[in-house]
């Protein structure tokens, strides 16, 4: 059988089916081709009773089809209905095997031998077809499933959920609805954001989790899976869960092969690549045009708006602007020049390294949710100190970073394309420095959200990012006068490597000149005495290790692991041997801190005999302390137990330094041998308080301090995320009659915290409660007050790093 059409549709989902309906309603010939025995099979797959949203609720919907916010069942219910009414032409089970052909002759060949003529072609093929596998050990195993049809099937099993995008938490609350059903659900997510899932889907899996109905785990990946079990990767270690069922919602990817068969061409060869497109949607091969998930757009608004224009264009009608051009306009009516909407995306997209690898569509979706503004020269950015988590990019013009806020004069430029603001973007901690237009500029201010979302979905931008921060860290670390130029070589050679908890990045005695340079997290290093591995010393994230090695050209001289989940850049050991050469300020700096360790390697050999027994007891005390959260930590409470007296002046003297509620609880607690560390915040690193604040209220201060400001709402999603427990709900109290008062009438609950009858006397009811954390007493002279009450000395707040050494044995 041989047919002819204008316009051959591939897929009927949202794209498929709108620009079938448009084609229908503009009396095009056309046929819509289905492989599957119904219309939509995207949404059709989506799990039963499942609420489809409507969003970006701000863009307007111009498909002949309507779409509401609902369930599945009454979608598709619409859309079938809708398509008979429009006598929209479908051709159900039948799957394309081929196209061939140019513009006005197309042949798409069937599974079943039939042909097709066709001069234009649309694809809104989707990529459900094509999902994201486990890559572990056991993932083929039979209860792991890539699709869930229906939630309510499964009874009384112990469920995990592998993915953290808008798929995998519907799923997850799917399963978790019924409290009849009695499934213990889990679902796990790589980052500790969630930067794929829309903000409402976030939201309902916070409310389940706040109720209990759902287990959420952060920065957690499948390690093992195994009849009855799922051993996964954690931040402080491995763990394992009770599994009957593993079902994997990890995205999925374009039928490449296919769609390449076709004469189209990707962007690039990354996985997660999309076709080439023109803003009307026209593909490398002329006729053929790409349109809904397939080119980079998941939300069905989109999709379907897609589906109406493209038949529009194909029709001829060429003045027609996407729906979402007048919300693109006003954002950049303020810019200089007269640019069209798409002119100004294609410079925002070729000035900026991270968007390079955008299509015009994906870049219309991008900057949806980003800012775009003329900032003249010698204008502020941000402050030194400010908050601010988004990440900023150069279109035009410059910017100037003020090393030394004493002297403006001591300033490192950033060029065009670049970025600034991603120590903000990764680590969560207030501006560095400060940021002023060197010439007339326009920057791209891009939220958080936006910039994880940006990451995680194209690769390209994901490695600009990388890039450019590691960049960064290694010209902080080393110094030494080094450029962006002397590094070249040394960053193609960077290798970006995660490290579970506990995982060796260098073992003693083995050969290696390769250097490790810590982005994330900290290592602990360890040298192997009388056949016992002794803890010598901590490196925390911006440190580097290897250079021994490297510089001596021996075997490694001790063993280094990850205290807890990391992340590091290998630089290859050749490539900064050359660089060492030619930078003798660099091999002079390597030398130092070569020496210093050294010094600690001859320390313990010098000891080992006569002080054997404190070496071990240090070491053993210095892995209870990484085991107990200093892994991740910057600044930490420690109680010398030998010397602490009970007498909790270091819990009055935090109530009296705020508001009345103590931010420490001096008994709570682990201790070993005769060290103790209290219940008060580790000030992480990577803070698991900040992952989810809806109102961003918990900030990094200059001096490294974690804190909480006003705008608390007192949801408690910072207590539940903090594995420490050193954050408490509370509600505050009544100011308390002043010291003297107290001392000479009696008057008041004295020094302290009040009691809890005192405060619920004065406080009402209703008052709500707030989040209650310690800050380091910052803005409050002379340090900590628990360090300052202290009568014995025996309270003292460390950084780790120069807690945990060795060396400290002959202080």
């Amino acid at each position: 059988m041989v047919a002819n059409f204008r316009i051959a549709i591939v897929g009927s989902g949202p794209a498929g089916l709108s620009a079938a309906a448009r084609a229908a309603r503009l009396g095009i010939p056309h046929v819509l081709l289905e492989k599957s025995d119904h219309l939509s099979d995207t949404i059709y797959k989506y799990q039963k009773g499942k609420h489809v949203m409507a969003t970006p609720s701000q863009l307007v919907l111009r498909s002949d089809i309507r779409f509401e916010a609902g369930k599945r069942e009454a979608v598709l219910g619409t859309w079938d209905n809708m398509a008979g009414d429009y006598k929209v032409n479908v051709m159900l089970q039948a799957e394309v095997k081929s196209i061939s052909g140019s513009a006005g002759n197309f042949v798409l060949t069937m599974n079943s031998g039939d042909t097709i003529r066709a001069e234009n072609v649309i694809l809104a093929i989707g990529t459900q077809g094509n999902p994201n596998k486990l890559r572990c050990e056991g993932a083929d195993l039979p209860h792991v499933q890539y699709q869930l049809d229906d939630p309510g099937e499964f009874v009384d099993e112990h469920i995990v959920v592998v993915g953290g995008g808008d798929a995998g938490i519907e799923n997850a609350l799917g399963l978790a609805a019924d409290p009849e059903q009695r499934n213990v659900v889990t679902i796990l997510n790589r980052g500790a954001d969630f930067a794929r899932a829309k903000r409402d889907n976030v939201k309902l899996l916070m409310e389940a989790r706040d109720n209990g109905r759902i287990n959420v785990l952060t920065e957690t990946t499948p390690s093992l899976v195994e009849p009855g079990w799922l051993v996964v990767d954690t931040r402080d270690g491995t763990q394992k869960l009770k599994c009957d069922r593993i079902i994997a919602r990890m995205g999925s990817a374009a039928p490449r092969a296919f769609v390449e068969s076709c004469g189209v061409q990707f962007s690039s060869e990354d996985r997660d690549a999309f076709p080439k497109l023109s803003p009307n949607f026209e593909s490398s091969t002329p006729g053929i045009y790409v349109i809904g998930a397939l080119a980079g757009y998941p939300l069905i608004k989109h999709c379907m708006n897609q589906g109406y224009d493209v038949v529009e264009f194909i029709s001829g009608n060429r003045e027609l602007k996407p729906a979402d051009e007048p919300i693109l306009q006003a954002k950049f009516s303020e810019l200089p020049g007269r640019k069209s909407v798409d002119d100004w995306l294609e410079f925002l997209r070729t000035n900026v390294t991270i968007l390079n690898d955008l299509s015009p569509l994906q870049m219309r979706e991008f900057m949806l949710d980003s800012e775009v503004r003329y900032v003249p020269r010698g204008t502020v950015v941000f402050e030194r100190n400010d908050p601010g988590s988004s990440l900023f990019a150069i279109a035009d013009g410059s910017v100037l970073v003020e090393v030394n806020p004493e002297d403006r004069s001591q300033t490192v430029p950033i060029e065009k394309g670049s970025i600034f603001g991603e120590v903000g973007l990764i680590s969560g901690r207030r501006r560095g420095a400060t940021i002023r237009t060197a010439e007339d500029s326009i920057l791209v201010e891009v939220s958080r959200t936006a910039a994880l979302k940006l990451m995680a979905s194209v690769a390209g931008a994901r490695r600009a990012v990388t890039r450019l921060s590691t960049e960064r860290q290694l010209l902080q670390i080393f110094g030494a006068g080094l450029s962006s130029e002397d590094l070249r070589e040394v960053l193609e050679t960077a290798e970006l490597k995660n490290v579970k908890a506990g995982e060796t990045i260098i073992n003693e005695g083995e050969e290696g000149y390769d250097l490790f340079v810590i982005r994330q997290g900290s290592m602990v290093v360890e040298k192997s005495i009388g056949g016992k591995p002794v803890f010598l010393s901590y490196l925390p994230a911006g440190s580097y290790v290897g250079e021994i090695a490297l510089i001596d050209r021996g075997r490694r001289t001790a063993t280094v692991r990850a205290a807890v989940k990391s992340e590091v850049v290998r630089l290859d050991g050749e490539a900064f041997r050359r660089l060492l050469q030619r930078k003798p300020e660099l091999l002079a700096k390597a030398k130092r801190d070569m020496a210093a360790r050294q010094q600690l390697n001859s320390f313990v050999e010098a000891q080992k005999d006569g002080f054997a027994g404190i070496v071990d007891l240090y070491s053993s005390v210095a892995s209870f302390l990484v085991e107990n959260g200093i892994g991740e930590a910057t600044d930490v409470l420690l109680i010398d137990e030998n010397i602490c007296i009970g007498c909790d002046n270091c819990e009055r003297a935090c109530a009296d330094s705020h508001e009345g509620l103590s931010r420490l609880d001096r008994e709570a607690g682990k201790t070993y041998a005769h060290l103790h560390v209290p219940t008060s915040c580790r000030h992480c690193e990577h803070p698991h308080c900040m992952a989810d604040c809806p109102p961003n209220a918990i900030h990094r201060g200059p001096d490294g301090e974690v804190f909480i400001d006003d705008s608390c709402i007192g949801c408690g999603n910072c207590q539940r995320n903090c594995p420490y427990g050193v954050i408490r709900m509370d509600k505050v109290p009544p100011k308390k009659p002043s010291l003297l008062t107290w001392l000479v009438t009696g008057l008041g609950p004295g020094p302290g915290e009040p009691p809890k009858g005192w405060i619920e006397k004065r406080v009402p009811p209703e008052t709500p409660k707030k989040a209650i954390k310690c800050d380091m007493c910052a803005g409050i002279d002379g340090g900590p007050a628990c360090v300052r009450a202290c009568p014995t000395g025996a309270a003292i707040r460390v950084a780790p790093e120069q807690f945990l050494s060795v060396t400290r044995l002959t202080k």
